[in-house]
């Protein structure tokens, strides 16, 4: 099956382990670009010897790479899916892009897609938060990426959903590589908590149908709750019924909770140091 609507745009930094697994399931498309952020493992090798483009730019942060491979790099088609070198592309999605892209009406600029979370050989249905939407399939020249990290994306049109989903093996370069991502992050994290603690939060707006809004007042508004991290186990291992991922929604919970009291800690760093106070 060939998909002629659509480019594939993989971004990737030193990502040897999982590329040429992401660029197979991407073979949909007759048109996928590799943008790399400098790696020097053996990333741009596989991309060459896999056949794809190759596009590359030094790192800065997750928005602004983003909108770099949307708007600088010169695709064949008008729409572009983006990828994470650690996801895959099911046979079913890929389906449903060539059906839905077929048919799309002009107003239509940013489609939604849900992920399946892996670890431990399981799809954390339940501890992993499920449902939450990314925007991934995008028109060219009609979106852009906002937020340093755990981006949103804004779109100038109308916006779809994809019922099919993303496969993401997050834990493929190892669970050691999976707390040194979350240890950027949450220093990312802590610098938009201390802006987000500050700015209003309606309750009104939660009743807003877009599920994207709805996410990021339930964060302003979680930010402010004294008890965060165990807020955020309880609520994902017992709330969500994370205990029926089995050992591996336990253990995704509580590494969850880390990563929020990661996120605490830093704020509190973070405001010290701004009293000039000693850490």
């Amino acid at each position: 099956m060939s998909v002629s609507l659509v480019s594939v745009c993989i971004l990737t930094l030193n990502e040897e382990i999982n590329l040429a697994e992401c660029i197979d399931s991407c073979r949909f498309s007759d048109d996928i670009v590799v943008f790399d952020s400098q790696s020097v493992d053996r990333t741009k090798a596989i991309a060459l010897a896999k056949g794809v483009r190759i596009a590359e730019r030094a790192f800065d942060n997750y928005a602004t790479q983003r909108n770099a491979a949307i708007s600088t790099v010169n695709y064949k088609h008008d729409w572009v899916l983006m990828v994470d070198a650690d996801e895959r592309i099911p046979m079913d999605l890929a389906r449903e892009i060539e059906e839905r892209l077929a048919s799309v009406d002009a107003g239509t600029v940013l489609f939604r897609v849900r992920r399946r979370d892996m670890f431990l050989g399981r799809w954390l249905k339940r501890s992993s938060g499920y449902p939450t939407w990314f925007g991934r399939l995008m028109r060219v020249g009609r979106v852009t990426v906002m937020r340093d990290v755990n981006e949103e994306y804004l779109a100038d049109g109308e916006i779809a959903y994809l019922d099919a989903h993303i496969d993401h093996f997050p834990f493929n370069k190892g669970i050691a590589y999976w707390f040194e991502r979350h240890n950027r992050y949450s220093s990312m994290e802590a610098i938009a908590k201390l802006t987000q603690c500050t700015a209003p939060a309606s309750l009104r707006t939660l009743l807003t149908a877009d599920a994207i809004v709805r996410r990021r007042i339930l964060k302003q508004l979680l930010y402010r709750v004294p008890m965060r991290p165990l807020i955020v186990f309880l609520y994902l291992y017992v709330f969500r019924l994370g205990l029926l991922d089995g050992r591996a929604g336990f253990h995704f919970s509580r590494m969850r909770a880390v990563y929020e009291f990661c996120i605490d800690l830093k704020v509190m760093e973070e405001r010290r140091r701004r009293r000039g106070l000693p850490v």
